[in-house]
């Protein structure tokens, strides 16, 4: 095999990547290389003069310091990584989105590590950050494995869920029981008695706390609920749940929907398909409030989980962990507000 034209290419490349050095700065300014050094050190005692020949020669030859080299002395980099499942889908990409801009602001690298939710691909996920000496993980879906939690114990990396509920991790939830449970008074106090709610069967611990919580208020109340499950929680299933819910005899007057996305397919399917009004034959309520229920299609009523709260709550999370290994796990929770739009008044 003639591997000629692949090391040509490697060698071209390696060639045209020469960053500019520390030690090239330091002849240009005329100064020594530690000056150099003590110029980008935040801290470090150097004279105000050297200072800036330092920035003004650094600034003429597009010198930038070698991050990468500092976290490899001090075995730890300024990466925070950012494991998601499917990172693109409703909520999770503008909590995704919002932790990106927090961490960044705070000086972080933030690295995004789409991935499964199994035990085997969560732990090559952390075998990656760890390799790459990242400094703490946040994780925005499924359940880590007990060997997730303690490999970053034994390394010091601090761990973040958001979510969800871990013992031996901080985190970060929505007050999923708390929203339901109103959304459940809402729809009784407004006459309401043959109540539903559209969940999924690949449902996150959120997800599921939703629906649970919805069906015991909603039926210590004295209302009847079905439920109706499409494949993941997203909007084809909004559909499959809608199919499942309007096949009854007796259909529900009022739908509680455990995500935006579930909400928007059940919507479509009730109008398009069934030919049925929202709010006045069928009353929808949602949990997240994506850009996307603000629209004129959709005006969904929902309760809305801060992307930017959410985010800061992590990123503070994760500074105390630095600042203190041995605290015991901290909790937040973040109470989501009911925003009145068009498939439900009350």
């Amino acid at each position: 095999m003639n591997d000629g034209p692949i090391n040509e290419g490697k060698t071209k490349r390696k060639e045209r990547m020469r960053f500019v050095s520390a030690e090239q700065v330091a002849q240009l300014a005329g100064v020594s290389r530690s000056a150099v050094s003590r110029t980008f050190t935040p801290g470090a005692s150097v004279a105000p003069a050297t200072r800036e020949r330092v920035q003004k020669a650094a600034e003429e030859l597009g010198y930038h310091v070698n991050d990468l080299a500092r976290g490899v002395l001090a075995n730890q980099s300024r990466l925070v990584g950012i494991v998601a499942t499917r990172p693109e889908v409703g909520f999770r990409a503008h909590l995704a989105a919002a932790l990106a801009k927090t961490l960044i602001k705070r000086g972080s690298i933030p690295i995004l590590i789409n991935t499964g939710q199994t035990e085997d691909e969560l732990l090559a996920a952390q075998k990656m950050l760890i390799g790459h000496r990242a400094e703490a993980t946040i994780i925005l879906s499924g359940s880590p494995p007990e060997s997730f939690v303690d490999i970053a114990h034994r390394n010091g990396q601090p761990l973040v869920v958001i979510g969800r509920t871990e013992p031996d991790a901080d985190h970060v939830s929505a007050g999923n029981t708390e929203a339901s449970g109103k959304a459940a008074v809402a729809f009784f106090d407004n006459g309401y008695r043959r109540l539903a709610v559209a969940a999924s069967h690949s449902a996150t611990s959120s997800i599921a706390e939703r629906e649970t919580a919805f069906r015991v208020v909603a039926e210590e109340l004295g209302a009847s609920v079905s439920v109706g499950r499409g494949r993941d929680s997203d909007y084809d299933s909004g559909i499959g749940a809608a199919r499942q819910l309007f096949a009854q005899a007796e259909q529900p007057e009022a739908v509680y929907c455990a995500n935006d996305l579930i909400a928007f397919g059940l919507m479509d399917y009730v109008r398009k398909t069934l030919g049925l009004r929202i709010p006045e034959d069928v009353a929808v309520i949602g949990f997240d409030d994506v850009p996307e229920a603000a629209w004129l299609s959709y005006r969904l009523t929902t309760f809305r989980q801060d992307p930017a709260v959410m985010a800061q709550r992590a990123v503070e999370l994760v500074e105390r962990r630095l600042a203190n290994p041995d605290l015991p796990p901290a909790y937040e929770r973040v109470i989501p507000e009911l925003i009145i739009r068009d498939s439900f008044k009350p």
